[in-house]
């Protein structure tokens, strides 16, 4: 599991993006479980993933609309499989309307580099 946090902080949201190995549904089901053992990550507003597997693309917004999809997106552009990513928002108090999107892709693009 590759964790980066405080990567991202804009109008007090503050970003983490982490990933690792997932070939299934359940897989990542347990990724999010080892995931939220820390409890600042359980303690998170949006943890928003995405992973392309065997079987079928998965993804979860986590009440960040649109989110997922913006990760999957990267992860087939990338020819990204068997890698879950998920991008972890703590909420700042103010809206950053279509910024957040851009603050996903960021995440998404730091952890491919780093992985690389």
């Amino acid at each position: 599991m590759l964790v980066l946090e405080n990567i991202i902080s804009d109008r007090g949201s503050r970003y983490a993006v982490s990933g690792g190995p997932c070939a299934s549904a359940d897989e990542a089901a347990a990724f999010l479980k080892e995931l939220k053992r820390k409890k600042k990550f359980a303690k998170a507003t949006h943890n928003t993933w995405a992973c392309l597997t065997d079987e079928a693309p998965l993804k979860n917004d986590d009440g960040e609309s649109g989110a997922g999809m913006v990760i999957l997106r990267m992860l087939e552009r990338e020819g990204v499989t068997g890698e879950i990513v998920v991008v972890t928002r703590w909420y700042g108090g103010k809206h950053l309307g279509g910024d957040r999107f851009r603050h996903v892709q960021d995440a998404v693009r730091m952890y491919l580099d780093a992985r690389a």
